[in-house]
């Protein structure tokens, strides 16, 4: 687990990412770094919860599987990227942070990331 544990603080340490949790398939944290207090439960459960409804709504749009979502919120970004088995990756991103190269990074490195679990 320690590659897993070096890529998650690989990408927390990026500049303006406040935390990186990684998130099981039932909701649960499997780890999370951040640089303050975050409340890793609560969030590993409404992403989780969020997703199911993203997916759907993707489906009904036709526009097939759900990979990847990014939130917008007047404090910063929340990036949820879908990982095998249902596991989740929940990047939360202070505002005015440029995520674009985090998400071109995340797009390939997914599977990667996957295998590690």
């Amino acid at each position: 687990m320690s590659d897993l544990a070096d890529l998650l603080r690989a990408l927390a340490a990026r500049d303006g990412i406040d935390a990186v949790v990684l998130v099981s398939a039932d909701g649960l944290p499997i780890s999370h770094v951040a640089r303050s207090a975050c409340d890793a439960d609560a969030m590993a459960a409404l992403a989780v919860t969020l997703l199911r409804s993203a997916a759907r709504l993707g489906e009904t749009a036709s526009r097939g599987t759900l990979s990847r979502s990014v939130f917008e919120y007047d404090g910063g970004l929340l990036v949820i990227t879908l990982l095998g088995d249902g596991n989740v990756l929940l990047v939360v991103a202070a505002a005015g942070t440029d995520v674009g190269p985090m998400l071109y990074d995340l797009r390939h490195q997914a599977p990667a990331l996957s295998a590690l679990l």
